[in-house]
């Protein structure tokens, strides 16, 4: 099981998900920061949900990085077959919350293993899935979720299976978009465009600092990261993106979900 220290961030000024070395979305509370997870394998086990890709079969990343001023993820694995890098983000908010992921073959073919589990109010709810114009739906009472790629998709296990081959210079996105049950189905997402609007407004955000010296970028990392947990409505900041998470690793967790999402202790 993954360690809290090999998860990294991405969010939207909304909510944030944390992803792990191994490629799979352990932890994300949709719309908000204090909304019920509908991925919460980081307290639990997969069946609570996640979200998974990467090559088929492999375990820890080969390398990661975020984008230079930005909070957009980098991650790369080698193969024997050949490399592969898949980029994640959340577009700043519009009128529904997203995630994007993006596959990239960087050289040889690699065989992707892709396994959407959601499942909402913290791994309770198991939502009903369907084809529809608008890609898979997957609603729960007051949330629904939809699931756009080429990629092939099929059931299983109560879960979305992914299995395709990436080659050198094929870009393969994925979205998964969430919006009130009660709605119609909001706009598609345009993956590649929504991935140059957030790196321009997190170059333009971080474009602003006059830090110098050798601790810029540690200083810059740490202002990025901290306006990732800022919700944007207010300007609060969240304490964590997660809860409930031990005081001691290894340790059962003792917390309880505070007004924003984050560890309040009994």
């Amino acid at each position: 099981m993954p360690e809290i220290s090999d998860y990294a961030l991405v969010g939207d000024l909304h909510t944030a998900a944390l992803i792990s070395t191994s490629g799979s979305v352990d932890w994300m509370c949709l719309p908000n920061f204090d909304s019920p997870a509908c991925f919460a394998a980081l307290l639990d086990t997969p069946a609570a949900g996640r979200w998974l890709l990467a090559p088929a079969g492999a375990q820890k990343c080969t390398r990661r990085q975020y984008r230079p001023g930005t909070l957009i993820l980098e991650t790369e694995w080698e193969t024997p077959q050949g490399s592969v890098k898949v980029t994640d983000f959340m577009p700043i908010r519009d009128d529904a919350a997203d995630m994007v992921r993006v596959v990239e073959g960087l050289t040889g073919t690699v065989q992707m293993y892709g396994e959407l589990c959601l499942r909402f109010d913290y791994g309770h709810i198991v939502p009903w899935v369907r084809r529809s114009e608008h890609g898979l739906s997957a609603v729960a009472g007051p949330d629904a979720a939809y699931f756009n790629t080429a990629a092939p998709l099929q059931g299983r296990d109560m879960r979305t299976i992914s299995e395709f081959p990436v080659r050198a210079g094929d870009q393969v996105p994925f979205v998964l978009r969430w919006f009130p049950s009660s709605k119609p189905a909001p706009h598609k997402t345009d993956p590649h465009r929504a991935l140059q609007i957030t790196e321009d407004y997190w170059r333009e955000w971080t474009s602003r600092s006059r830090m110098e010296g050798k601790y810029k970028d540690a200083v810059e990392r740490s202002l990025i990261t901290l306006k990732g947990l800022i919700y944007g409505p207010t300007g609060g900041i969240v304490a964590a993106p997660t809860t409930s998470l031990p005081e001691d690793p290894g340790a059962p967790g003792t917390g309880t979900i505070g007004s924003a999402g984050s560890v309040t202790r009994p």
